[in-house]
């Protein structure tokens, strides 16, 4: 991509550059505010700095590289005490978001960088120094998403530590311009080199817990040279030192430069990023556009009219399906299409728009919106399709609607037509609350990837973190990695992690569920390495949090492959780890005997027997959680309904399908299992948050013929025992997929069962 870069003059934004330029883009232009006194270093922004911004205008005319575009900043709305370019987290209502207000500086950026793109309309993404604070990253994101661009954030979430090495390492010569911590003194460490000054600042950080890389603002650099200076560096002559606080513990200090000049380099030591000729650098492009004025363009972001969309001819009741979870608080409402219209090339847009319009309906009902739901399943029945899918998407769930942030989301292709559905089948978990907090970091980085459509990276509500799936994509590139199914996998993992960090967690220590969507593309002999490399991964990084000191919190997450016909980008595997994020730090009881002192009753003259434990897995946390998977087997098919099942089922032949009456005695079985893990450890049905079962085409029993089966099992579970109410609509989802199991090498369930409650 061609990108402008936002330069303070600081270390994290040249080096931000120089990751660009690694990863093989190309900067174009440089983009700066100045103070609208250029006399004065404002010390009082939360989202610039300006000390050293005397020196700035060097940093283009004899590098003949990039055009630099500079804006004089209006006197707005400013912070309070901070300075630099990385500031401190804005929490509100348990959400990081930002919303444009009047008079924000955030602003003069958007003015800014609309500029940058009537100079340069080939630019398409912007690069920032960000590193650890949301403050700056989501207002950057904002602008950017208004005005089409890419944000670029290659230092994001990088250990401190190491990042500072690295710019050392690479050459970096920063000095320090301005000095707010303690143990900091102006008189001493102004002008300083990080590389001199970089054993004090670690030190300062085993002391009082200081950021190396000045995070908090305890210290803002001014680089004078670094490999991306291709003829000159720039040498201080003559500075002042205003001591602008003289606080006894944190004396607040900047430097000002008075004199400098240029000294010529020996020779070029230009890096333009790859192999291919860089059309600016040939150009000699040198020169520093000013932006006068305000901005007059409207500053709301290109977003498809959703006019219309609320004026739908409802669709007929026969086509349309729902299914909707009775619990109170959490719930998932699911809808897909039966009967699907004649194929088109705009059929999977028009069945996707009618299942969230239905969608939408039903939380209007609740007196719920968009921005009430937590996770999104997007399924489709062509992934060549996505694009138009999203399209679509992008029209009902917009970052306009969902204020506290937008929902998580994973998508994958399933064959609905297959199983003689429309094309677009949804289901989502909807909160009666607002106590989600959601991630949703859209900036290309090395962290993990950026969610730069409408969806968030995770969720937590009430101590569960329900994550996006995940791909395995390698963050900076946001391409595939090379080395199949089980590196993307391994991949996919680390970027869970990732992510899990970021919520004082670790998939290896919080996981309760790992549901892994393989693609029908991974050659068979790589599905046997699949649940080993994920068993691996788990148990290493769980022994590392043990090592130190950290105790895990659930011991033994359960696991569900399911073989689907494709997934986005043409990934071979997909994750979504769910996670339990405790609110206190009390060490977790966790369940994983059968009864908790609580006998199940049996029902439908089921007997226990010992090898149903084989059929299931659960992750119990008393009194809060009740995950469980069942896999119903041929082989347990054969145990539960012997007498029905033909002799060719008993040898291993699945090729003659189950009758709707052996698919009865199956259906009721799973029933009265789930009622006994449920029940038999303090859980009701009223607790589910959600119950997906999962068939395989080839099962040739229909899907209104199995949703019936399994609603007769609940009602009559509800007539035996008064505990399985079903209320007007099921509490179960069917869902279509090629294959469901415990391993990856063996995907042959008759049924799967998936169902999560969770305690109020």
């Amino acid at each position: 991509m061609k990108v402008v870069a936002l330069v303070s003059g600081g270390k994290d934004s040249c080096y931000a550059m120089m990751k660009c330029i690694q990863y093989g883009h190309q900067i174009v232009a440089l983009a700066n505010l100045l103070p609208a006194d250029d006399s004065v270093d404002e010390l009082d922004s939360y989202m610039y700095q300006t000390v050293g911004h005397q020196i700035l205008g060097t940093y283009n005319p004899k590098s003949s590289l990039y055009i630099t575009i500079i804006l004089k900043k209006k006197e707005r709305m400013k912070g309070v005490g901070w300075g630099g370019i990385i500031f401190a987290c804005h929490v509100r209502h348990q959400k990081l978001s930002y919303r444009m207000t009047p008079g924000d500086e955030v602003e003069d950026m958007f003015i800014l960088l609309n500029e940058v793109k009537k100079q340069i309309p080939s630019v398409t993404a912007v690069s920032s120094g960000a590193i650890a604070s949301d403050y700056q990253r989501l207002r950057v994101e904002s602008v950017c998403s208004r005005l089409g661009l890419v944000s670029l954030a290659f230092l994001w979430k990088q250990d401190q530590s190491l990042l500072l090495d690295e710019m050392i390492t690479n050459s970096i010569v920063a000095i320090t311009v301005k000095v707010a911590a303690m143990g900091l003194d102006p008189a001493k460490h102004l002008g300083k080199e990080i590389a001199f000054l970089k054993p004090y600042l670690h030190k300062l950080k085993d002391l009082y817990g200081i950021n190396v890389c000045g995070e908090g603002g305890e210290y803002e650099t001014l680089t004078l040279d670094c490999p991306l200076f291709q003829n000159a560096r720039i040498i201080l002559d003559e500075f002042q030192v205003v001591l602008h606080s003289p606080d006894s513990i944190a004396p607040v200090g900047v430097l000002h430069p008075l004199k400098f000049h240029l000294e010529r380099k020996s020779k070029s030591n230009l890096i333009c990023g790859n192999d291919e000729p860089n059309d600016l650098c040939q150009e000699n492009i040198s020169s520093i556009i000013e932006v006068q004025g305000e901005n007059q363009q409207e500053r709301k972001a290109p977003c498809e009219s959703v006019s219309g969309v609320s004026d739908l001819v409802e669709v007929s009741t026969k086509r349309l399906h729902l299914s909707r979870t009775e619990k109170d608080d959490t719930f998932s409402i699911c809808c897909w299409l039966q009967d699907p219209s004649e194929p088109s090339a705009v059929g999977l847009q028009e069945d996707l728009k009618l299942v969230l319009r239905q969608i939408e309906l039903q939380l209007l009902e609740c007196g719920f919106g968009w921005e009430h739901v937590l996770y999104i399943h997007l399924y489709i029945s062509d992934m060549n399709q996505f694009a138009l899918a999203n399209e679509t998407y992008v029209r009902f769930i917009t970052q306009d609607k969902c204020p506290f942030g937008v929902p998580s989301r994973s998508t994958i292709e399933l064959p609905l037509l297959q199983a003689a559905l429309g094309r677009a089948y949804i289901e989502v978990l909807v909160a009666n609350d607002q106590s989600k907090r959601v991630l949703h970091v859209q900036s290309i980085s090395c962290w993990a990837p950026s969610c730069i459509g409408p969806y968030s990276q995770a969720t937590l509500h009430k101590e569960i973190l329900h994550m996006a799936g995940q791909l395995g994509l390698d963050p900076p590139t946001m391409t595939l990695c090379d080395g199949g199914s089980t590196a993307e996998l391994e991949q996919a993992l680390q970027n869970s992690d990732a992510i899990a960090k970021s919520f004082n967690c670790s998939i290896s220590t919080s996981a309760i569920l790992f549901v892994v969507y393989c693609s029908k593309n991974i050659p068979s002999d790589e599905k046997t390495k699949i649940h080993d490399k994920l068993d691996t991964f788990v148990k290493q990084n769980k022994l590392s949090h043990v090592d130190n000191g950290r105790k895990p919190k659930v011991l033994d997450p359960i696991f569900l492959y399911v073989l689907v016909p494709d997934l986005p980008k043409g990934a071979l595997v997909e994750v979504k780890p769910i996670l339990y994020v405790p609110e206190t730090t009390e060490t977790t009881e966790e369940t994983q005997h059968d009864l908790c002192g609580i006998i199940a009753p049996s029902y439908y003259s089921f007997q226990p027997a010992d090898w149903h434990d084989s059929c299931v897995q659960k992750c119990i946390i008393h009194g809060k959680i009740c995950a469980v998977v069942l896999s119903i087997t041929s082989i347990v098919a054969l145990k539960i309904c012997s007498d029905a099942i033909t002799a060719d089922w008993s040898n291993g032949n699945h090729q003659n399908p189950l009758t709707a009456g052996q698919m009865k005695i199956i259906s009721r079985f799973c029933i009265y299992l789930l009622d006994k893990i449920v029940i038999g450890n303090g859980f009701s049905w009223k607790d589910t948050m959600s119950l997906r079962i999962y068939f395989p085409p080839n099962l040739h029993v229909p899907l209104e013929t199995l949703s019936i089966l399994f609603t007769d099992a609940f009602k009559e579970l509800d007539q035996l025992s008064g505990s399985a109410k079903v209320g007007g609509k099921p509490i179960f989802n069917l869902v279509p997929v090629l294959g469901a199991g415990r391993s990856a090498a063996c995907i042959e369930d008759v049924i799967t069962c998936e169902l999560f409650a969770q305690k109020c």
